[in-house]
Formats: structure tokens, C-alpha cells, sequence
């Protein structure tokens, strides 16, 4: 993308309020002091502050993808990936727990439209989070299902006031004909705490329970269905943001807060550098060794590398809307995974850098290495998972990996 069409993009009017991307992730760099200051208190006590959750609301980012004819930005994958990269440089739980709930909040706006009104219609400020892993189970009763599960990892659970959560649904022989989302008032299900992690700590990924549940026919979502690209929502020209391709929206998301922890590192390392010494050598600063200046460049290369692939996939998302092949999707896959492997690799190497200072208590960087090695854990950013889709169709091989792709 040339500078004048990137200027043009970032002016793009987003939003019931004119808001623009730019607008948007200014927003977003405004709230680093706090989350920087709240960070160390959202890791003790193993959620996000209801403060900084208050600061996110008044600044849109929950709503981002939300419909516009229901209070929402409806921006794009590329305003949301920016964001939570902003986000991601001041606290990856933060930004995580942000992303989450923006993209889901997506999700349940697939759903059928009396879904969506439900959601949306009678709260703007609705807050979905959820798990789409299929760990809960539909039994087939008069106008829906009975639905019974336990969904781990639901990060931001706390505040949400609706789940979005994956099943297998049985017909009444007790035969498994469908795999689907569905959505539930987070009033009608329980939360066990057992979030008790290395990293991103603050999220609050526990664990969802839910007992002979009844969720009705038009809150569910078949995620068959939904990864070939159709969706039982009403059709809508003006919302081509509803389009996008399923797999791809809800992996690709994950990449940002890991760029926003890679930059936090390498802003931290780099400004350390210029005073901090190098033990054991005739270099009384780090920024003086052409061991450190190398490896320093080594590690900004990684992580520009992963900003070109992650961009590059969501700049596609956003502009192809549901038309991408099976090829590109699954290539999508594979640069969502490779991208998080290159964030990790110049992460370890500023610690590299840095030396062992870099674990204290007290030091930033201990934090962001556990956060973006656990963030770059989730199932979607397995790299083996995505480049074995990738090689497969580049190969010919008609043999499915996942659904999510």
C-alpha cells in the first residue's frame, strides 16, 4: 500500500460517531499510562480493573465491530488489529481481554437477526465473549435444545453479559448432527475460577458451566455452515463486514496484542541500551556492542516480519470480504501462526539482550515474555496446524485440518 492510499485509509469515517481508524487508535494510545499503571494489579488479582474495563468502554473499543444500526463503530479487522496493537504495547491481558470481546461481539451479529436483536437491541453496550471449541453438549427439545457443557479459556468472562459457546448437537435419536455456536445470557451460566496461569494472568480466561441450558432455535449458529461462509443472518449490502470469511476473522484477531507486546520489548530493550552496561565487557553501555546492535536488529526484522504477514492477511480479510478461496484462507491460517512464531523469537531475543534483569519482579519485560508466550499458545495460532492446511491445499491434498480456516 502506497503512503497516500495508507493516509487515505487511516482518514476512512468509521462509526455512528464520524470516528476515523486513526481517531479510533489514538483513542487507544491515550489509554496506555493507565493500563501500564493498572497492569501489575490486573495480574494479582487475575482480572482486568473495572476501571480500565470503564476506560475501554467510553472509548469505543468493545463496539468496534458492532453494527452500526445498533450503536456500533462496524469498522473493520484492520482498526481492530491497530487497536488492540496499542493496546498490546501498554498490557497484553488488557488488550487481550479488549480483542476478545470486540470480535465476538462480530460473531453474535452472524447469528440470525432476532438473535442479534436480543444481543444488541435492547443493550448497545452488550459484551460477548466465548469458546468455540465444541466441549458442550445439545440435546433436541420443542423450539431448540437443552444444552449442558463446560467451556474453559473464556477470557473476559467477567464482564460479559452474553457467551457465545460451542456444542454438538444431538437430534432425538442421540445422533451428533450438528456442530454450532450458540449464544447464552451470561445470567444463566456459572463461572469457576480456574484461570491460574504463567501469563496473561489478567484475562480471566476461566471456565464457563452450564446445566440443561435452553437456548432456541434461532440463537445458534452451525459452524459448518459458518466456515464456508454462510450465515443465517439477513443479508445486508451496507454490512459487508458480516461477510468476512469466519475462520479467518477469529484468528487473525489474535495477532495484535502479540505485535503490541513485540514493540513493547523492543522499546524497552532499546531504551535500557543506552545506559544500561554490559557485564564483563569493555562496554560500559549495551548500545556500544556489535553483539547488541546486531541482535537488536535481528529482533526488529522478526517483528516486522510478523506486522507485513498479519497485516497483509488482514488488509485481505477487509477488502475480499467472504470471497477468498479455500487457498487463501488457509494461507491466512498459516501467516497468523508464522507471524505470532516471529513475535516470540524476537522477544527472546531482546531478554537475550537485555540479560537476566529482564525476570525481575520489578521489569516489564518479565511480563510480556510470559504474556506473549502463553497468548501465542491459543489452539489458533498453532503454526504446525496452519502450515499443514497451507501445504496441504498448496499440494492438492483434499484432506480437511480444522473447520477454523
Amino acid at each position: 500500500m502506497s503512503t497516500s492510499s495508507a493516509c487515505e485509509s487511516a482518514k476512512k469515517t468509521l462509526g455512528p460517531e464520524g470516528a476515523t481508524r486513526a481517531d479510533l487508535v489514538e483513542r487507544a494510545h491515550a489509554l496506555q499510562p493507565l493500563l501500564r499503571a493498572q497492569a501489575e494489579r490486573g495480574e494479582a488479582e487475575r482480572v482486568v480493573s473495572a476501571e480500565v474495563v470503564d476506560r475501554l468502554a467510553e472509548a469505543g473499543v468493545f463496539r468496534l465491530l458492532t453494527p452500526r444500526r445498533f450503536g456500533g463503530y462496524e469498522t473493520d479487522l484492520r482498526t481492530l488489529s491497530e487497536v488492540s496493537e496499542a493496546l498490546g504495547e501498554a498490557d497484553g491481558s488488557t488488550a487481550w481481554t479488549a480483542m476478545i470481546i470486540s470480535v465476538t461481539n462480530w460473531l453474535a451479529s452472524l447469528f440470525p437477526d432476532k438473535a442479534q436483536e436480543e444481543v444488541f437491541g435492547a443493550d448497545q453496550d452488550a459484551r460477548v465473549t466465548g469458546v468455540a471449541a465444541p466441549t458442550g453438549v445439545g440435546c433436541r427439545v420443542s423450539g431448540g435444545w437443552l444444552v449442558s457443557g463446560k467451556w474453559s479459556y473464556n477470557s473476559g468472562a467477567p464482564h460479559a453479559t452474553w457467551a457465545a459457546v460451542g456444542a454438538l448437537l444431538r437430534d432425538e435419536a442421540g445422533a451428533v448432527e450438528e456442530q454450532a455456536m450458540l449464544l447464552i445470557p451470561a445470567s444463566e451460566l456459572q463461572i469457576e475460577d480456574t484461570w491460574r496461569t504463567a501469563g496473561m494472568r489478567g484475562t480471566a480466561s476461566n471456565t464457563l458451566i452450564g446445566r440443561d441450558v435452553f437456548v432456541p432455535e434461532h440463537r445458534m449458529l452451525s459452524v459448518r455452515a459458518a466456515s464456508q461462509g454462510s450465515y443465517p443472518r439477513s443479508f445486508r449490502e451496507d454490512e459487508p463486514l458480516y461477510s468476512s470469511a469466519f475462520g479467518s476473522m477469529l484468528l487473525l484477531c489474535l495477532v495484535g496484542p502479540l505485535l503490541g507486546l513485540g514493540k513493547a520489548a523492543l522499546d524497552t530493550v532499546r531504551v535500557a541500551a543506552a545506559e544500561k552496561p554490559l557485564s564483563f565487557t569493555v562496554h560500559g553501555r549495551q548500545a556500544d556492542s556489535v553483539g547488541v546492535q546486531i541482535q537488536m536488529a535481528e529482533a526488529a526484522l522478526h517483528l516486522q516480519t510478523a506486522r507485513l504477514h498479519a497485516y497483509d492477511a488482514v488488509d485481505r480479510v477487509d477488502r475480499e470480504s467472504g470471497a477468498m478461496d479455500f487457498l487463501r484462507r488457509t494461507q491466512i491460517r498459516a501467516q497468523a501462526g508464522y507471524a505470532a512464531q516471529q513475535v516470540l523469537t524476537a522477544i527472546n531475543t531482546l531478554l537475550n539482550v537485555h540479560g537476566a534483569g529482564a525476570f525481575a519482579d520489578s521489569n516489564p519485560l518479565q511480563r510480556i515474555w510470559r504474556d506473549a508466550n502463553t497468548a501465542a499458545r491459543h489452539a489458533g495460532l498453532v503454526p504446525a496446524v496452519g502450515f499443514e492446511a497451507y501445504g496441504k491445499t498448496l499440494l492438492g491434498v483434499e484432506e480437511p485440518v480444522s473447520l477454523m480456516v
